[in-house]
C-alpha cells in the first residue's frame, strides 16, 4: 500500500487521509465508483475495468496530473485528481498563473455504511486542506459541469467564487477558482458555528 501523504481530523467524523492511487490494486474500487449511476458528472458511466486501470496508469504517469485515493478512518472513501491547468483539463481556456491547481474529487456513491451527513463536505475540506499544504499553491481552479448544482454549492461552501462559463469538448462548465484566503476564511466560518 502507497503511504500516507497528507491526514486531517474532522471534529465530527473522524480522520481523513489521501495516498497515491496505485492504478491496479485500486481499479476495482474506483471502476466501482466512476461508473456508479449516482457519478455521471465522472465521465465514465460505460467504462470497463481495463479502461479504469488504463485512465489511472495514464495518469500516473503524467507529469501534470495526479489521482489520489482518500480514505476515512483508513477504508477508502474518495477519489481526487489534482492537476495543472496550464497544461491539463483547462490548458487554452482560461488564463492560468503560477500556484494555480486545478482539482477533481468523487466520493463513494455507495458506501457501506450508508452517507453520513455532512460527508461530501468533510471530504471537500479536506482535499482542499490537502492542496493548500503544499506552500506554492495559490490558487484551486474546478470546471465543474452547470448542471452539477450539488457540486457548486458545495464549493462555494468552501471559498469558491464563480468566473464564468466556458466551453470545454465535454460539457459546459462553471469555471471557478478559490484562493488560499477564501479557503481559509471559509473553514474559520465553519469552526465558528456558521454552517
Amino acid at each position: 500500500m502507497t503511504d500516507i501523504r497528507f491526514t486531517r481530523t474532522d471534529a465530527r467524523l473522524g480522520t481523513f487521509a489521501v495516498r497515491d492511487v496505485d492504478p491496479l490494486a485500486d481499479a476495482v474500487t474506483l471502476h466501482r465508483w466512476v461508473t456508479h449511476p449516482k457519478a455521471p458528472f465522472w465521465l465514465m458511466q460505460g467504462a470497463s475495468l481495463t479502461d479504469v486501470e488504463r485512465e489511472y496508469m495514464s495518469i500516473a504517469a503524467s507529469a501534470h496530473h495526479d489521482a489520489y485515493v482518500g480514505l476515512h478512518e483508513g477504508v477508502p472513501s474518495f477519489l481526487v485528481e489534482r492537476y495543472d491547468p496550464a497544461h491539463v483539463e483547462l490548458k487554452g481556456l482560461y488564463p492560468a498563473k503560477d500556484g494555480d491547481i486545478g482539482m477533481h474529487f468523487l466520493v463513494d456513491p455507495a458506501p457501506a455504511d450508508g452517507p453520513l451527513h455532512g460527508f461530501t463536505r468533510a471530504v471537500l475540506t479536506t482535499v482542499m486542506a490537502f492542496l493548500f499544504a503544499d506552500e506554492r499553491i495559490r490558487r484551486v481552479v474546478v470546471e465543474p459541469d452547470v448542471r452539477n448544482t450539488a457540486v457548486h454549492a458545495l464549493n462555494e461552501a468552501v471559498g469558491f467564487e464563480v468566473v464564468e462559463k466556458i466551453a470545454k469538448p465535454e460539457k459546459e462548465a462553471l469555471l471557478s477558482v478559490c484562493t488560499r484566503a477564501s479557503f481559509q476564511a471559509a473553514a474559520a466560518a465553519t469552526q465558528g458555528g456558521a454552517r
